[in-house]
């Protein structure tokens, strides 16, 4: 099926969106190492900065998702937009350890609004064929975002660390206007929800792992933790191990921003076309456990590039194919699943960079070698828990857990 010229244009604008968002969180990567060290902390504080913004997108995760099934995606994606902003000029202008996890708390609570409204505005607007495709054009938005942010942090912090933070806000308002004039609601009003997920309750994300999607949110708990371990602690990584300033340190991002976003656009639709989404996902647990190990015996500046791609390229499609799966899965109150969904993995996103922070402080190579080995726990699971449904009647019909939610 080929997409429509207004679904391109409409994904071209949340992509931006994402790109904005997740900038926010990888501008941060080269730069924190050295905040963190001239104040005295290490990978113990480094690890609870990074985890402080995942806990808050774990509470309002559904709670934005909800919000949106009940009054459309493109208010909540605005506001999540200007929050943005707002974060990061405090990022700028923080001069201790606690206004940096003041500014990573608002960012936390307010970027979740966008990242799950815009996932649940290609829910409301492509079909299950293109859906794949669709979350994996965001998935790139979202890579692009995160691993460009490191290379634009580094090179604009040599004169000012402010600066970066400074130019992302600005860039936030840009995108705030292009919600408000090119981005047209997703969701009708009669198709709007009058109640839904208000909170995060743990009786209800409990009740939700035996939903028919329990399994695949369990599962993007345990991958977001493993991956976590990477993205956590790296700059920190190669300050110790290798003594990389904040301009290597973006470099060698830069070079993954670009394996993973040209992997993400143009791998994941055709994949889950032809292998299908349980397939994708256990080849990339099991390509992540092996790149772990890979990324530990880099020892050489190229060869540091090279085996830095090739654990980006193994983990590129695995949230994209999950989340595709998720949202086939379910079939009503797609933003409060969408919600639910990105909850998990700021679960795994929050304890991953707390136990990398220690597993630093204890060891430098210690993060690496436990996220191979939570990455092939997470494989060995797959094959157990994920089962492939050979037809999409199958799944019509099924309602989630989050459908029982909304009437209790």
């Amino acid at each position: 099926m080929v997409m429509k010229e207004s679904s391109r244009k409409n994904l071209l604008v949340l992509s931006c969106s994402l790109v904005v968002v997740t900038l926010g969180f990888g501008i941060v990567i080269p730069i924190f190492p050295f905040f963190i060290e001239g104040l005295g902390g290490g990978g113990r504080e480094l690890g609870l900065l990074v985890a402080t913004s995942a806990f808050l997108e774990f509470i309002f995760g559904p709670i934005w998702g909800g919000v949106s099934d009940r009054t459309g995606r493109k208010p909540i994606l605005m506001l999540g937009m200007i929050g943005n902003a707002l974060s990061l000029l405090l990022f700028g202008y923080s001069t201790q350890i606690w206004m940096l996890f003041g500014a990573r708390a608002l960012s936390g609570l307010l970027s979740s609004a966008t990242i799950t409204t815009a996932l649940a505005y290609v829910s409301d607007s492509t079909s299950e064929e293109d859906r794949g495709s669709g979350m994996g054009i965001l998935g790139a938005a979202m890579a692009l975002g995160i691993m460009l942010g490191p290379g634009l942090g580094g090179w604009l912090a040599v004169e000012s660390l402010s600066t970066p933070f400074f130019i992302a806000a600005a860039l936030s308002l840009v995108t705030f206007i292009l919600i408000f004039t090119l981005l047209p609601e997703s969701l009708p009003v009669e198709a709007r929800k009058r109640n839904g997920i208000s909170a995060v309750n743990p009786k209800e994300l409990w009740r939700a792992l035996f939903s028919p999607i329990g399994a695949l949110l369990f599962m993007v708990t345990f991958f977001s933790f493993g991956l976590t371990n990477f993205e956590a602690i790296f700059g920190l990584y190669a300050l110790e191990k290798f003594g990389y300033g904040p301009e290597r340190v973006g470099t060698i991002l830069v070079v993954v921003a670009i394996v993973s976003t040209l992997g993400k656009a143009l791998l994941t639709g055709p994949s889950t076309k032809k292998w299908g989404e349980v397939k994708v996902i256990r080849s990339s647990l099991i390509a992540g456990s092996v790149g772990f190990l890979v990324l530990l015996l880099a020892n050489t500046y190229a060869t540091i590039l090279l085996a830095t791609g090739f654990f980006i390229l193994s983990k590129t499609l695995l949230r994209p194919a999950a989340l595709a799966l998720i949202s086939k899965r379910t079939s009503k109150g797609k933003g409060a699943v969408m919600g639910l969904s990105n909850s998990f993995i700021s679960l795994g996103r929050i304890l991953g960079p707390i136990w990398a922070g220690f597993a630093f402080d204890i060891h430098v190579d210690y993060p690496y070698l436990s996220g191979s080995v939570i990455m092939f726990i997470g494989f060995l699971m797959s094959l157990f828990w994920l089962q492939e449904r050979v037809k999409s009647s199958k799944v019509e019909g099924i309602h989630t857990t989050i459908d029982s939610f909304q009437h209790k």
